[in-house]
């Protein structure tokens, strides 16, 4: 499938979407070489430039790989900007909700295969979000980050990774002028001390009650706007 030549506004905005799309109807398939920069910049109609950069883009969201003296390869078809989208869009109670489900099962692999790294990991990053208070989002997401971690499933972390960062973006949306609810360094503690027991069920129980907090915010927000 031919590319179409982009217009003067936006060049590189434009040759990104037009690759990324490429990409997503499957023109190269994984592991493929993409064409050249220069023939990129033919088939597109722009200068080489536009081309380097919109590539640097892609190469950044994962979609393409730059390979030093082989060229530029398919890492991904799948476009990770439109899962974003769907977030985004995405009630605050359904992210909740998902969030809730990933990380029950997280404390559950987390309490059944938790080394002594990850309970240090785990206890650190407590020690960190005591001291830096109950409203720090960073420490927070640090310390679910330790928790996934603990699961020692390479797949799980990096979905998480990828997800937990918007959640908290739907979530501050979501609630407005409202101020997120403070984090619940007791019920950190108790999921802590659950994973540390090796009971799972213990552990999945703590990390729903934990996030209850703020699915109770978000489902009364919901029934008011209502």
């Amino acid at each position: 499938m031919a590319l179409k030549a982009a217009g003067r506004t936006s060049l590189v905005d434009s040759a990104v979407e037009q690759l990324r799309t490429q990409l997503t109807d499957g023109e190269w398939a994984v592991g493929d070489r993409i064409p050249t920069e220069h023939e990129l910049a033919q088939q597109l109609g722009v200068g080489r430039n536009t081309v380097r950069e919109a590539v640097r883009v892609l190469v950044h969201a994962g979609l393409l790989e730059s390979r030093q003296g082989n060229g530029t390869f398919v890492r991904s078809t799948a476009d990770p900007a439109a899962v974003l989208r769907g977030v985004r869009h995405a009630g605050a109670a359904d992210v909740l909700e998902l969030r809730i489900a990933l990380e029950a099962e997280a404390a559950r692999l987390a309490a059944a295969r938790r080394d002594a790294d990850d309970l240090r990991r785990l206890r650190d990053a407590l020690t960190t979000l005591r001291e830096e208070g109950d409203r720090d989002a960073d420490a927070d997401l640090a310390f679910h980050l330790a928790l996934v971690g603990a699961t020692h499933n390479a797949a799980f972390v990096e979905v998480y990774r990828f997800f937990s960062a918007q959640v908290h973006e739907v979530l501050v949306e979501a609630l407005g002028d409202r101020a997120m609810p403070p984090v619940d360094i007791d019920a950190h503690e108790a999921l802590v001390a659950a994973v540390e027991s090796g009971d799972q069920d213990a552990a999945e129980r703590e990390a729903r009650e934990l996030l209850r907090v703020p699915m109770e915010a978000v489902t009364a927000l919901t029934e008011q706007a209502e």
